[in-house]
């Protein structure tokens, strides 16, 4: 745990006791700050106080002595509206942060920070980061938006380094987060219900990038490409990275071969259609930033592509979760949106698609181009209609409603199929928020749902 000194004696207010917030609750009272909290669900107000907090209504809280509020980031801070909790603290004068300004504030210079952002590919950057330095004899502490929240991470030590992911709504609540190191991964259409549009979601992480130190930057979308092209006219150090075109400086890969180019010369680092956790462009691209933005660190090219081929991969990112017969279950639930899903859709051929859940604008139109790929779909949640007429005419599916259903259905009909190896892939292109807490939750209930099947099998 990261100890908040810089509140001791003062009182502040938690507000939403999920992980983070938590984490937050525990950091301020090691500290030595007096801390109130609230949370709707009366289980997480009971596990405030059992941490030490005192569980008192928010509009109830001594607002003419509060230093500051800790908001949880999945609590709207601007758009479409500020919460009434927000709107009162600004009435009062008191400061909104969140949890990562908390950390930035305690750290401050005295380890590195690597921050990446961006819509797809965080986790798996930033657990691809973590694992290079700690080959390279560095104590990654690993954490934020994947895993252990920051505040529960480590206190600093020589060698520390701390990767962090860090999500939109967690910038919106950091302005004192200035990492040695930004990566950004790309910028495509999500989260729009939070923050307004496109325009103001790129921003967002723009942000970011603005403040580090040093940056890394996937060009291989619009929306990096221009804020790549902003900054470099202003001189920070950015470095670009891009998968499938040829950079005179930077890092690219072709044909899966990552290429580090300084001008004069391109120097070939691995072939990454060899590691075996890391299929699909997507994952070229997450490997490529990782080894970008851990050069200031690991000197040597040759244990960084020891690394990335032995890279174990990530639960719930085109996660191999068990075959039964010929057909093989792949659980890439961590595909919240129509763009992540795309990218497993490409890694396959002969594909039993589960999708559906709470869908994102734009809704599954842009996959069209993916739909022969595809042997038949599954749909389930709130999106399951509207995705159906989607694919109407273009691909057969089931109205399957559950996932459980989805995964019987789905292998009855993969069984059946004489392609070499069908796949019964968990895509869902939506958030898991109608039927799930999460899209570990929903990872874990397929991987569940799988294992029951094959014990059925087996007896």
């Amino acid at each position: 745990m990261i100890a908040i000194r810089s509140l001791a004696g003062q009182e502040v207010g938690v507000f939403g006791l999920a992980r983070s917030g938590l984490a937050s609750l525990r950091a301020l009272k090691e500290g030595g700050a007096r801390v109130y909290c609230w949370d709707d669900r009366e289980e997480a107000r009971a596990q405030g106080e059992a941490e030490g907090a005192r569980a008192v209504a928010w509009n109830d809280w001594p607002w003419q002595r509060l230093k500051a509020v800790v908001l949880s980031p999945g609590i709207p801070l601007t758009y479409p509206a500020p919460h009434a909790v927000v709107s009162r603290s600004r009435e009062a004068g008191v400061m909104v942060i969140g949890d990562m300004e908390l950390f930035a504030r305690e750290i401050g210079s005295s380890s590195p920070v690597i921050a990446v952002t961006g819509t797809n590919g965080k986790s798996t950057t930033t657990a691809l980061i973590g694992h290079i330095l700690e080959a390279a004899g560095y104590k990654a502490e690993i954490g934020g938006n994947i895993g252990k929240p920051a505040l529960d991470l480590d206190p600093p030590e020589a060698r520390t380094v701390y990767v962090l992911e860090v999500s939109s709504y967690q910038i919106d609540l950091a302005p004192s987060l200035r990492p040695a190191m930004g990566v950004l991964t790309n910028i495509t259409p999500d989260h729009i219900d939070r923050h307004g549009s496109l325009e103001a979601y790129a921003a967002v992480k723009a942000r970011l990038i603005e403040q580090s130190a040093s940056t890394v930057m996937g060009i291989d979308d619009s929306q990096s490409a221009a804020l790549f092209t902003r900054l470099s006219a202003t001189g920070k150090s950015a470095a670009p990275v891009s998968v499938g075109k040829v950079l005179g400086r930077g890092v690219f890969v072709l044909d899966g071969v990552l290429y580090d180019s300084q001008g004069a010369r391109s120097d070939r680092i691995c072939d990454l259609k060899e590691a075996a956790h890391l299929p699909g462009a997507h994952n070229w691209q997450n490997a490529a930033l990782a080894y970008a933005a851990v050069k200031p660190w690991a000197k040597d090219t040759r244990a960084v592509a020891s690394a990335l081929m032995d890279f174990p991969g990530l639960a719930h990112r085109i996660e191999d979760v068990g075959r039964i017969g010929h057909v093989r279950f792949v659980n890439d639930s961590k595909a919240t949106n129509a763009d992540a899903a795309q990218r497993a859709l490409v890694c396959f051929d002969d594909i039993y698609w589960i999708a559906g859940g709470r869908a994102k604008e734009g809704g599954i139109d842009s996959l069209a181009g993916y739909f022969p790929r595809i042997a038949k779909a599954y749909l389930i949640g709130e999106a399951a209609a509207a995705f159906a007429r989607t694919l109407e005419g273009k691909v057969a599916y089931e109205m399957s409603g559950t996932l459980e259903a989805a995964v019987a259905q789905a292998l009855v009909d993969a069984a059946r199929s004489e392609a070499k190896a069908p796949v019964v892939l968990l895509s869902p292109a939506c958030a898991s928020f109608d039927q799930f807490k999460d899209f570990e939750q929903r990872g874990d209930a397929f991987r569940a749902a799988v294992a029951k099947l094959a014990m059925k099998e087996a007896s």
